[in-house]
């Protein structure tokens, strides 16, 4: 009896010394994770090479580490710093620029296929009369999705439109310029087409859609296109002063985007402010009044999260099934050109360098970006307001690229991957 009872003690210690051991190796796994971060971000903010950034790393449904740097707005129009400085928090709204295609046009058709008023192999002519021509009526939702329809990357559409009809009419009329299907070409005008086909299908607006579908059933409560309009949002980080990066876009060729039809100086609207509650996207902003398939969104970390974990738990929320798995797998797995539907899955991509099968992510051209990793069941949303510091000597923004992949490698490194 005696020995059975030694061990049972010896067991049930050895249990404890164990368990006390796994949850001390956590909380310095957490501590080190924290402190890299911080190293990471608060150093770039002291260098001058970022005005502030939010970030929340969540692991196995918990939140492991979230927090603020910097600030909100660091300098003003003519590069002068503003005063007093404004301190970033949590709370703050970032114009998520391209993460616009993912969080709320790609959920949209991801709902709208769900539902069954759609299918992504649709010919996109089938609700798009102008693509019912021989160059482009083997374009599917599906080539839309994945950057393959042929269709120009990028084209100064506000040199010629004003508003959301006359953009839908002038992207159906321009010529292809690749052969559909042959090769990934990322494409913002393949999103604003998107755009279309939800606002077709459903038979309201994208942002009534957007709203009323994703962000009130998720309870994202930050997240909006014109949230100046919306009068009730006040924390909101600031991002270009004016659009000088696309007007190099449309007066440099060596960047590859002039078009031959367009004159650089047919065109001077450009904005001589600093962008705080517009969107950055001279597309959206100029030529569709801030609301995109392709960017158009402002959102908060919190919010941003309460859609990838949709995602991460198959289409669940709570009890709710949100989206079916079904869907959502067939949307989450790689093409021939290594990505999802909609979402960067190749982990040849620095922000998600070398994950796992699975893995999904995007980014934003104003410093946003997020990376899902379903085998370890970790998620990082890292928003950075870099625009805010101007353009370099080079004339480029300052590139946020090594931070994601320095911030991704210390979250993998201090789960033991």
């Amino acid at each position: 009896m005696k020995k059975n009872l030694l061990l049972l003690f010896i067991f049930f210690h050895a249990f404890a010394v164990a368990s006390h051991a796994q949850q001390t190796g956590a909380r310095k796994s957490n501590f080190d994770l924290k402190a890299r971060i911080d190293s990471i971000l608060q150093g770039e903010v002291d260098a001058d090479k970022i005005p502030g950034a939010v970030i929340q790393v969540k692991k196995d449904g918990k939140i492991i580490y979230t927090s603020a740097y910097g600030y909100a707005q660091k300098y003003d129009y003519h590069h002068q710093l503003i005063n007093p400085l404004e301190k970033m928090t949590t709370e703050y709204l970032f114009d998520i620029a391209s993460l616009t295609k993912v969080v709320g046009t790609t959920t949209s058709i991801m709902l709208l296929a769900d539902r069954g008023l759609l299918k992504v192999d649709d010919p996109v002519g089938k609700y798009i009369q102008s693509f019912n021509t021989p160059d482009k009526s083997s374009i599917t939702i599906r080539h839309l999705l994945t950057h393959s329809a042929g269709l120009y990357e990028w084209y100064p559409l506000y040199y010629k439109c004003s508003n959301k009809e006359e953009t839908y009419k002038l992207i159906g009329e321009l010529p292809l310029k690749y052969p559909v299907g042959a090769q990934r070409k990322y494409s913002d005008l393949g999103f604003v087409i998107l755009g279309e086909i939800i606002e077709h299908v459903s038979g309201v607006s994208l942002e009534q859609f957007m709203e009323n579908n994703i962000f009130i059933p998720l309870h994202m409560e930050h997240t909006a296109f014109n949230p100046l309009q919306k009068g009730k949002f006040k924390k909101i980080a600031a991002t270009s002063h004016g659009n000088p990066y696309e007007n190099r876009m449309v007066h440099d060729s060596s960047l590859g985007f002039t078009v031959k039809d367009i004159d650089p100086d047919q065109w001077n609207k450009w904005r001589n402010y600093t962008l705080r509650g517009e969107v950055n996207d001279g597309n959206a902003w100029y030529a569709n009044g801030g609301i995109s398939g392709a960017a158009g969104l402002f959102s908060t970390v919190a919010d941003l999260q309460k859609l990838v974990d949709m995602l991460m738990n198959k289409g669940r929320v709570h009890s709710n099934q949100f989206i079916s798995g079904k869907t959502i797998e067939s949307f989450l797995i790689q093409d021939k050109f290594k990505n999802g539907l909609g979402w960067m899955m190749d982990p040849g991509n620095s922000f998600m360098n070398n994950a796992p099968a699975e893995s999904f992510g995007h980014t934003g051209f104003t410093g946003t970006s997020i990376v899902a990793v379903p085998k370890w069941g970790v998620t990082i949303v890292l928003l950075i307001n870099r625009q805010n510091m101007g353009l370099s000597s080079s004339r480029e923004y300052y590139n946020v690229g090594p931070i994601r992949k320095e911030i991704f490698e210390v979250v993998k490194e201090s789960l033991g991957k």
